[in-house]
């Protein structure tokens, strides 16, 4: 039902996207949701939160990692230099996400 609920909702949104830009997105997110996570055909919508400093700056690049599951979908993180932001994914899928970006980081570590 609160699939659904959703739906209506982002009917009235651009039907050309999943990712809904209500905030800016740290350096190579925005690349990463597009080719690595909006095709996929389980992933509904795609919300980017809120960018917050991190005490410890990381170096290497951009990565996204699987926080938990919720209600309507998945939380994940993702760190940059220095910032962390949340990531919001609608999906009736989480687990399948999450082996997804499991097999992503493994394949950008390799």
């Amino acid at each position: 039902m609160l699939f659904l609920q959703i739906k209506q909702r982002m009917r009235h949104r651009a039907k050309s996207s999943k990712i809904k830009y209500e905030h800016h997105m740290i350096k190579g997110l925005r690349e990463f949701l597009e080719k690595e996570l909006e095709p996929l055909e389980y992933v509904l919508a795609i919300f980017p939160g809120e960018i917050k400093r991190t005490k410890n700056p990381s170096s290497g690049g951009l990565k996204v990692k699987f926080q938990y599951s919720t209600n309507t979908g998945a939380k994940l993180l993702a760190y940059g230099s220095g910032v962390v932001q949340e990531i919001f994914v609608v999906t009736n899928e989480p687990e399948k996400l999450k082996e997804k970006l499991t097999k992503i980081q493994f394949r950008r570590q390799g």
